[in-house]
């Protein structure tokens, strides 16, 4: 582990109380900071680390002037941000990490299509969808199936949906009424990959191992951790990532979601904050995402980014019904397993698909063969004590 440093950043302000601020709090301690977050439910997970809650709207600027009056500097747990109004309290002295500029470009899935072209990097083929207007030549330009999404707001499946046809486009596109949205081409990939990438304020830049994801109704299911792929490939995702950040001048960690078709690679998404591909990082790799993430706003040495196992499996917790309960018997045999690292987020309800928590389960094969075939047994081992949502929800 690293060596315990002393921040020059004492109150780190959260914009979001979701479990991704919830997972800053180890590091926040470890590294002698505060966390203050702004969030607008008193039952989000973050609430119960926060040294102190503004309870307001993810977007209420108002609120977060009042967040900035107890913090050095304010990160984000998602991107439901009015980025018109940081920027004005960053003019009147707020201090962000990263700058709204820097994710100006970024929290709209257009914008990014844009940039990544503007940068050289590889995506699908889009194009911006006005449901008032749109053509059948336009709607039938990138073939099908096809991917629709939703511009702004979208995660988790929401606001994603793949479509097989001019008629299920059609309806499709009836239920967004004028809700900005993206056409993108569809990519018959081999496997999904993400990386994890931190630059500091100094420009310092760290990258996390290539992962292999799963998606399952466009929600990660699981992540495997390293990715087996060629040395040539993990350090092409990792130049992508870095050419990234620092054309926009990112400070912080980000996420890269891309696509695999043998040598070739596509960006799919990019995430402005810590991402849920990146959990394997809070026991598998010598420094977490979250702690790389306060490190860097705090322009500390960012943290090494090696994994201290062979290889690791993180196994998302969806929720697969809808009820209330804190499955405490479900947990207790989760924990029980060989060399199990538990996260339980405390959301006091579940709901099909919802993340409730996490597992992290070490690998221990020498080769990417043998970690993936364990993998699949601890896949097994989980779903027998938690369902797979996606087997147990009728449409």
């Amino acid at each position: 582990m690293n060596a315990i440093a002393v921040s020059p950043v004492q109150h780190v302000g959260v914009i979001g109380g979701g479990q991704l601020a919830w997972m800053l709090a180890p590091a926040a301690q470890r590294l002698g900071m505060s966390l203050h977050v702004q969030t607008p439910n008193d039952h989000d997970p973050a609430i119960a680390i926060a040294d102190q809650t503004v309870l307001a709207a993810v977007a209420d600027a108002a609120a977060t002037a009042q967040l900035a009056q107890a913090c050095d500097v304010i990160t984000f747990e998602n991107e439901f941000v009015d980025l018109p109004a940081l920027t004005e309290l960053e003019a009147s002295g707020v201090r962000f990490c990263p700058r709204p500029a820097a994710i100006a470009s970024l929290l709209d899935k257009l914008d990014q299509r844009q940039l990544l072209n503007r940068l050289g990097l590889p995506t699908p083929r889009f194009l911006a969808i006005d449901t008032a207007t749109a053509t059948e030549s336009e709607l039938t330009a990138l073939g099908f199936p096809v991917v629709l999404k939703q511009r702004r707001h979208g995660y988790d499946g929401k606001g994603t949906q793949i479509l097989r046809s001019l008629p299920e486009l059609q309806q499709a596109l009836q239920s967004y009424g004028d809700t900005p949205l993206l056409l993108e081409e569809f990519i018959p990939f081999e496997q999904e990959l993400a990386v994890m990438v931190a630059r500091s304020q100094s420009g310092a830049i760290a990258t996390f191992p290539v992962v292999q994801t799963y998606q399952q109704d466009q929600v990660c299911r699981w992540v495997i951790a390293p990715a087996a792929v060629s040395d040539a490939l993990q350090t092409a995702v990792a130049q992508m990532a870095q050419l990234l950040v620092e054309a926009v001048d990112y400070v912080g960690v980000a996420g890269l979601e891309l696509f695999q078709q043998g040598d070739r690679l596509w960006v799919n998404e990019i995430a402005p904050r810590t991402h849920n591909s990146g959990h394997y990082s809070l026991d598998a790799c010598q420094t977490s995402q979250f702690e790389q993430q306060l490190r860097a706003i705090a322009n500390l040495p960012l943290g090494s980014t090696a994994l201290q196992w062979p290889g690791a499996l993180m196994v998302n917790l969806l929720g697969y019904e809808d009820r209330q309960s804190d499955y405490a018997e479900q947990r207790q045999q989760l924990a029980a397993l060989p060399g199990a690292c538990l996260y339980w987020y405390g959301k006091t309800e579940s709901k099909l698909g919802r993340k409730l928590g996490h597992i992290t389960l070490p690998l221990t094969g020498t080769t990417p063969d043998e970690r993936s075939q364990q993998a699949q047994t601890l896949l097994a081992q989980v779903e027998a004590i938690w369902p797979n949502y996606s087997s147990s929800h009728q449409p």
